[in-house]
């Protein structure tokens, strides 16, 4: 885990002086919802305790000196300077973009970035670097930003920036975890409703399978497109329909008979995953976590066939933790194509879960998986 004792020495070193703020952001794993956000759905994340430092001094001129731990790269940019191919800095130089772009002028600075979340693992690493810088450039410019307008603005420079046409769960649970709860979000009003998670009797699970394949950012574009198309094809018979959260299946089955089957199956999957997020919140709030548990399982089936995102690694993952004791539910999270999943495990199991799941992943694949149990933590904020 970060040491912030270490980090402000770090800084100290690099940058030749001492800091003047430090902020920190979560990472965040969906129980379930995958894929739900860009159509204005309903999710329920949940912000994790592995976070994004951002140690930061304010600077004289208009350069972004930034350092990043995982990359063990140094790299100066104007904060007008054009975006990289490709770059992790990007992530950082478009938030200054955004808050820029929406009136907030902002100084140079001195960026020193730490993180736990480990990036490409579907815990959500670009958000928790996002909102971790915005809130020191923020800081360090003397600005203020309201935590939804602040959302916004981290998710614009990830779809209009890095390229990546993300929802805006991933800010969300960022900026408003809740310790000890999941979040009810409704991704079209972007309300927030915290959603109680009993850690005394359920635990939650994180398992990366150590495997992220290469066409991740770009399929995920592609489902994003198929599910628009599929809201095309809906509005000739429904005008007033905005979004595939305004339809159900039962409702659209008939005609989806007559699509392509890729537009079909992408409809048919975010039709029933919003059905699923509604029932596992209820299950939730009845401590049913058998329930709960195989309303996650569903999801990942659909998300395996209907929606063709799961690896054959997480589908690996899930199939041998369905084999231990204390096992409810497990599911792919993030955007897939390898990353994690996410497993409901009894509380008095969870360490033994964990351990055993790793061992036997291990024994399987010739990988050796981070395996850890998580809690739900609070979101972002100052700690210096």
């Amino acid at each position: 885990m970060t040491s912030l004792d270490v980090c402000r020495e770090n800084f100290q070193r690099e940058f030749g002086r001492g800091l003047d703020c430090a902020f920190r952001a979560p990472g965040r794993v969906n129980l379930i919802g995958g894929h739900v956000d860009y159509n204005e759905g309903w999710v329920l994340p949940i912000a994790i305790d592995r976070c994004c430092y951002v140690l930061a001094r304010r600077r004289g001129d208009r350069t972004l000196r930034m350092h990043s731990e995982q990359f063990g790269e140094t790299v100066d940019r104007k904060l007008e300077g054009p975006e990289e191919v490709h770059h992790w800095s990007n992530y950082v130089r478009g938030v200054a973009w955004a808050l820029a772009a929406a009136g907030l002028a902002l100084c140079g600075a001195d960026l020193w970035i730490s993180s736990e979340v480990p990036p490409g693992s579907g815990l959500s690493s670009s958000a928790a670097l996002e909102v971790s810088a915005a809130l020191a450039l923020l800081h360090l410019s003397g600005r203020a930003m309201d935590r939804l307008a602040l959302a916004r603005a981290c998710q614009r420079a990830e779809n209009e920036y890095v390229g990546m046409r993300c929802g805006i769960m991933d800010q969300l649970a960022a900026l408003f975890g809740r310790q000890g709860h999941a979040l009810l979000i409704d991704c079209r009003t972007l309300g927030v409703e915290p959603v109680p998670l009993d850690e005394s009797q359920v635990r939650v699970v994180v398992a990366n399978t150590m495997v992220k394949h290469a066409l991740a950012s770009s399929e995920y574009n592609a489902r994003r497109r198929e599910c628009e198309e599929a809201v095309v094809r809906i509005r000739e018979r429904r005008p007033h329909v905005r979004a595939l959260r305004d339809v159900t299946w039962k409702e659209i089955e008939s005609e989806a008979g007559e699509w392509p089957e890729n537009i079909r199956s992408r409809a048919r999957h975010i039709t029933t995953e919003i059905r699923r997020v509604h029932a596992a919140v209820a299950r939730m709030r009845q401590d049913n976590f058998h329930e709960m548990g195989r309303l996650m399982l569903e999801s990942h089936a659909s998300l395996a066939a209907d929606y063709q995102v799961v690896s054959a690694e997480q589908d690996q993952m899930v199939a041998l933790a369905r084999e231990l004791p204390g096992f409810y539910g497990a599911r792919m999270t993030g955007g897939g194509f390898g990353g994690c999943t996410v497993n409901l495990v009894h509380a008095g199991e969870a360490e033994n879960f964990r351990a055993e799941l790793a061992r036997r992943y291990q024994q399987a694949t010739g990988l050796r998986p981070d395996v850890y149990v998580c809690r739900a933590a609070e979101g972002a904020g100052e700690v210096l």
